[in-house]
């Protein structure tokens, strides 16, 4: 049976990292974040209420050829952030600092909203949480030029919005996970314990949330 499970979180959470390990583990076809370069973001960089509408219009597009990508790929996906994050969180976020116009967010929104209805809903939702403060951390050691700019500040909103965002998503079963003090990288235990979870969730087993791990 075709599954497809989404992994949704703040920047620095860990996503990426979780959907190759499970992709390796499972043998899933691994779906990340479309890396073609947005138009608009120099611009808006420049003038962020002058083009914030625009470069959210550019990403929505892009979120949802990946996710057509995924629905009509053959067999089992993991995919690497959602458009619905992008949409709920990213978008809403510049809404409420002012960068985007109560008129264009509305027709952004009904847009989301009708093309939301024609999408496939994921089997399961993983959604990754950390404090802001491991968050931050974990941007400035990776070390993307790019990210140079995000502020702890900003990491907090987005935290929130995630939080909101969350306790109302519907369209799926949701397994949420704290990775504050969780390594599934060099920790087989941890990852093998966020599969065990993964089975029960897709077997429909009532468990949505783990916060704790054996730390022996």
């Amino acid at each position: 049976m075709k599954r497809f499970i989404a992994v949704a979180g703040n920047i620095g959470v860990g996503k990426s990292t979780l959907v190759h390990l499970l992709s390796k583990r499972l043998g899933w076809k691994a779906f990340y974040e479309p890396v073609t370069e947005n138009p608009y973001l120099a611009d808006f960089y420049y003038d962020m209420r002058q083009w914030a509408f625009h470069s959210q219009i550019f990403f929505l597009i892009q979120r949802l050829r990946a996710h057509r990508q995924l629905s009509l790929y053959p067999s089992s996906v993991l995919q690497d952030r959602t458009v619905y994050e992008d949409a709920e969180v990213f978008a809403r976020n510049l809404y409420l600092q002012g960068f985007i116009q109560q008129r264009d967010y509305d027709t952004y929104n009904e847009l989301y909203q009708v093309l939301c209805e024609s999408l496939l809903a994921p089997d399961l939702l993983i959604y990754l949480r950390a404090p802001v403060k491991v968050l931050y951390d974990r941007i400035v050691q990776r070390g993307r030029e790019y990210e140079r700019r995000i502020s702890i500040d900003y990491l907090r909103q987005l935290n929130t919005l995630y939080e909101e965002w969350i306790a109302s998503f519907s369209l799926c079963p949701v397994l949420t996970i704290s990775t504050g003090d969780l390594n599934y990288v060099s920790e087989s235990k941890h990852l093998d314990t966020i599969l065990s979870k993964i089975h029960e969730k897709l077997s429909g087993k009532d468990m949505v949330i783990f916060d704790e791990f054996d730390h022996d």
